[in-house]
């Protein structure tokens, strides 16, 4: 399915066995999320039908409004808005290091969680499903296409920054594609996807001229089953300097800002 973001040429695909030498851009150390959109959904537990912005289904509004905050707890499902489908929304911070030269790790301390990007290839057959799921990773490097000497030059400049004509685009340099999840939670409020969506991401790393350097992460959640239409959202984090504000938490969100509708 065709998820609406820009195209991107993969001019060389990484080897497995080399996909740690041969990154186009380095994603490790300690980020902290930026919540500076969707405020009440992220930082607050928003009201039970709070939905606003996610094309839900029927069958998504009917689980949601039977969603009981203290039976998930009860029952060990305290964890599914913390996994694949909304981790990269929740405040607090990411922690990214390569556990071999396949694998890069991403360390959430909210709600305790990693992930493994693995790009070595497609989950085991009857692998167990897990809150992150199993992600396959590869870089991808945009390919700007030719210069026109017919064009002007405002007109190679949007051509080369891939907003007319060609292939090219400011597409993420890190792709995740993740299948094999648990069900979980699109928000804290009982807003669900199922165990099998398809949770794809674009990575970037970007530094600003102040000398920030921040991670945007673009994710894309794919399931017939609860979304009519897939369900973009875009997250930001900036680097930090060390992990002195590191904090690891476990599965706990507060009670519905307000009840009803």
């Amino acid at each position: 399915m065709t998820l609406g973001l820009p195209a991107v040429a993969s001019a060389q695909q990484a080897s497995p066995s080399n996909a740690r030498t041969t990154a186009p851009i380095d994603l490790t150390g300690y980020w902290v999320s930026i919540v500076n959109e969707d405020w009440r959904w992220r930082m607050m537990t928003p009201a039970k039908g709070d939905f606003e912005s996610v094309p839900y289904t029927d069958e998504a509004r009917k689980v949601a409004d039977a969603w009981d905050l203290a039976q998930d707890e009860a029952t060990g499902n305290a964890c599914k808005p913390f996994g694949v489908g909304n981790i990269m929304r929740m405040p607090g911070r990411l922690h990214i290091t390569w556990q071999d030269d396949r694998t890069l790790r991403l360390d959430f301390d909210a709600g305790t969680q990693t992930r493994l990007l693995h790009f070595d290839g497609l989950a085991p057959a009857g692998a167990e499903r897990t809150w992150q799921g199993h992600s396959v990773a590869s870089w991808d490097r945009p390919v700007v296409p030719p210069r026109d000497r017919t064009a002007g030059n405002n007109a190679n400049r949007l051509r080369e920054q891939g907003l007319i004509g060609g292939t090219a685009a400011p597409g993420g340099s890190l792709k995740v594609v993740t299948t094999r999840m648990r069900a979980g939670h699109l928000r804290k409020n009982g807003l669900p996807y199922s165990e099998n969506a398809v949770v794809s991401e674009y990575f970037d790393r970007i530094t600003y001229p102040n000398g920030d350097t921040w991670l945007i992460v673009r994710t894309v959640v794919d399931d017939p089953k609860y979304l009519q239409v897939p369900f973009m959202t875009s997250s930001n984090f900036k680097l930090e300097r060390d992990g002195a504000k590191w904090h690891p938490t476990p599965c706990k969100i507060d009670p519905p800002s307000r009840q009803g509708r």
